[in-house]
């Protein structure tokens, strides 16, 4: 047991380990709380006394939620070695969050933005008090759990941190090789002598190579072999890298580079994130140290991520997802032309839904007023031009799958177990993404479907209303037989007849239609219910992981007893049983419903463009209708005017059955067609404003 005047500990309970202090988890001897403490070892000593001190110095004068706390400095027993006792953290690091199989392939984006907010915060009040860290890496963020259950990161270890102002140099190296700028790798790694003196900006590529691991779960620059074993050529991608690219790889021995500028396919991050971080990293991942951003431009742009919020639009007709970040004081213009960069759908064919509604967006109004969305409940746009379905893009988790060696190798077998269970957690993420895809496509085709129908309704009701019309109108011209308006009256009664006739059917035939989509509807809707592939491949997770954790134990012995070796075999071929099976479900299960869905999901909103078309035409039609009925309106108005003066000298003929019988009846019934056709001339116009912004191109194939 080791201890200071008001800590103690255990050797084993060693949390890191560099190299001139080991760190340890402690507790106070009077209340039992736990703390960190780094003790530091003989070769600490053996640096001058200043560069001793610097880190407890650093400490005492930073204060910031998002770097770790320093309780205080202590001696150790008899040895009289310096301890700082600092704020534990009980999560480990990022590089432990990173290490874990799910994170294989980088955080998830709400984690992530945590990650970039700690780290710039951090970073934001060490520039304010003028200290550069010069070993910023994921072992030296920490990680605990805050009371709401959320993660908080801060930065530790300032062993290497020294006061320098933004236009100060120094010459000294410190730092971890593989996230070192590079002209101080090629001091301290290479051991090539140089002059050059380095400023604070260094620390801007370590962040960089940092957020790109903390994104894709892998370092940003990788030469054949690992940046260990191929010092040479890790030196030669970083310092040759292309202006604007921000990864590159060298995938065969001596083999050509591959540059990268985008983020891969694999990470986790949004489109909608990606395209701003992708705008940061070169810029800081730049060897020219006059041409890399300084700190305050670095500030300036992580900030302007982090005050964004963001909406998801699920993009109905091409069957994807997007993450719009957008400022709240930004308005529906912004929006909507966000949208348009990752859809390329023009704002002015864009149709919002959410809960069944149409959403109607005013250019003016700001983001902070627009409703609220998640992926589970986004806004669904809707094209009103055709648009081919994208659907979910993703690599093949079978491309990541690796295959185990035959004889028993402990370290490469945890090695690769470690790989399979990554692969898996990515085969499930992907599984639970197509799934999601197909609810929201059962979801806006659901809206769609409702919101057809009380189109088709709405005009079938001005149809009844028109029909009322043209029976009470001709009562009144048999009641008149003298007028001159007569015969022109009765023929535009007759043609908006026919087309009221025609119109009528129309609509049953469309809501019939409608109707049959939405039994097909149903049909898919029992079918996603009643999906369980995301539950199976879960299932065999559960079952890796445990075989996983056996192999990372198994690997801290050289050699296995013949039993336990016996057990390991065992478990590796179950192992590749359960992958096989994850395989199985996803390829012969998910994504082939999946394909299935999306196939019927193109019929489904052809038919349903098909009736959109239709309604423009029978708008057309209804538009010309009012205006024959405008004209209308003089001659009635003199039919009126006239008829009361002519009732008692016309015969009434035998009214037909519902109308009125009496001529006084006539002229009431007359006076309140007017009032319904000025009525319907008003729904006419706001029905038909509404179904034109339906109206779509004709289909296109493959839609």
């Amino acid at each position: 047991m080791q201890s200071t005047p008001n800590y103690l500990w255990q050797p084993e309970d060693i949390l890191g380990q560099g190299a001139t202090a080991n760190v340890y988890r402690a507790r106070n001897k009077m209340t039992g709380e736990l703390v960190a403490v780094k003790v530091f070892n003989n070769v600490s000593y053996l640096r001058p006394y200043e560069v001793q001190m610097r880190e407890f110095d650093m400490l005492r004068k930073l204060n910031h939620k998002n770097i770790v706390r320093l309780f205080a400095v202590e001696e150790c027993g008899s040895s009289k070695q310096k301890v700082l006792v600092m704020e534990y953290c009980s999560s480990g690091s990022l590089l432990t969050v990173l290490e874990e199989p799910e994170n294989a392939f980088g955080l998830s984006e709400p984690e992530f933005l945590i990650v970039l907010q700690s780290v710039v915060a951090g970073m934001n009040h060490l520039r304010e008090n003028g200290v550069v860290h010069r070993d910023i890496k994921p072992g030296n963020i920490m990680r605990l759990m805050g009371e709401e259950g959320q993660s908080i990161y801060k930065l530790t270890d300032f062993g290497a941190a020294r006061e320098l102002d933004d236009d100060e140099k120094f010459v000294s190296v410190y730092g971890t090789e593989e996230y070192l700028h590079p002209d101080m790798y090629e001091r301290a790694v290479l051991k090539k002598p140089q002059q050059k003196a380095y400023g604070v900006t260094v620390d801007l590529w370590s962040i960089g190579v940092t957020f790109y691991h903390a994104a894709t779960g892998s370092l940003p620059f990788l030469p054949f072999g690992g940046p260990r074993r191929n010092k040479e050529m890790m030196h030669k991608i970083t310092t040759e890298k292309p202006r604007g690219a921000i990864a590159g790889v060298q995938r065969k021995e001596n083999g050509s580079i591959e540059w990268m500028y985008e983020l891969p396919i694999t990470c986790r991050l949004s489109a909608g994130l990606k395209s701003q971080l992708v705008a940061i990293l070169p810029n800081i991942l730049e060897v020219d140290q006059q041409k890399c951003w300084g700190f305050d431009q670095f500030f300036a742009e992580t900030s302007d991520i982090l005050h964004r919020i963001v909406f998801y639009v699920f993009s109905l007709q091409q069957a994807s997802m997007h993450t719009i970040y957008i400022h709240s004081y930004n308005t529906t213009a912004i929006f909507l032309d966000a949208v348009f960069k990752q859809t390329r759908i023009a704002p002015q064919h864009q149709l919002y839904f959410q809960d069944g509604h149409l959403c109607v967006l005013e250019q003016s109004l700001p983001a902070q007023q627009f409703c609220h969305t998640s992926e589970q409940n986004p806004l669904v746009l809707v094209s009103t031009e055709m648009e081919a379905a994208i659907g979910v893009i993703y690599r093949d988790p079978a491309l990541d799958f690796p295959k185990f060696i035959p004889s028993i190798d402990t370290v490469a077998d945890c090695s690769t177990a470690k790989n399979v269970l990554s692969a898996g957690h990515q085969t499930l993420r992907i599984t639970q993404s197509l799934l999601r895809c197909r609810e929201l496509l059962l979801k806006g085709a659901y809206w769609m479907i409702e919101y057809l129908k009380a189109a088709c309704e709405r005009k079938h009701e001005v149809s009844l209303l028109l029909a009322e019309m043209k029976a009470l109108a001709l009562y009144g011209n048999v009641a008149s037989p003298e007028l001159k308006d007569e015969s022109d009256l009765k023929s535009n009664l007759q043609t908006i007849s026919g087309l009221l006739s025609s119109s009528s059917q129309s609509m049953a035939e469309k809501q019939s239609e409608l109707g049959s989509l939405r039994a097909d509807w149903l049909q898919h809707q029992q079918e996603v219910h009643e999906d369980r592939s995301f539950q199976r491949i879960e299932n065999c997770l559960e079952k890796m992981q445990q075989i996983y954790k056996q192999f990372r134990k198994s690997r801290m012995q050289p050699r296995l007893p013949y039993n336990d070796e016996q057990i390991h075999k065992l478990d590796k071929v179950n192992l590749g049983t359960l992958a096989k099976k994850v395989l199985s479900v996803f390829q012969d299960e998910c994504v082939q419903k999946y394909r299935t869905a999306l196939a019927a999901h193109s019929i489904r909103m052809r038919t349903m463009w098909e009736i959109s078309n239709d309604l423009k035409l029978l708008s057309s039609s209804i538009a010309a209708c009012r205006l024959d009925l405008e004209e209308c309106h003089g001659c009635l108005e003199n039919v009126l005017a006239r008829l009361p003066d002519r009732l008692q000298r016309v015969p009434v003929p035998q009214a037909p059955a519902g109308l009125c019988q009496t001529p006084k009846d006539v002229v009431l019934g007359m006076q309140q067609l007017l009032h319904e056709i000025k009525a319907v001339a008003r729904d006419l116009q706001q029905n038909n404003s509404i179904i034109e912004r339906l109206d779509a191109v004709p289909p296109t194939p493959g839609m």
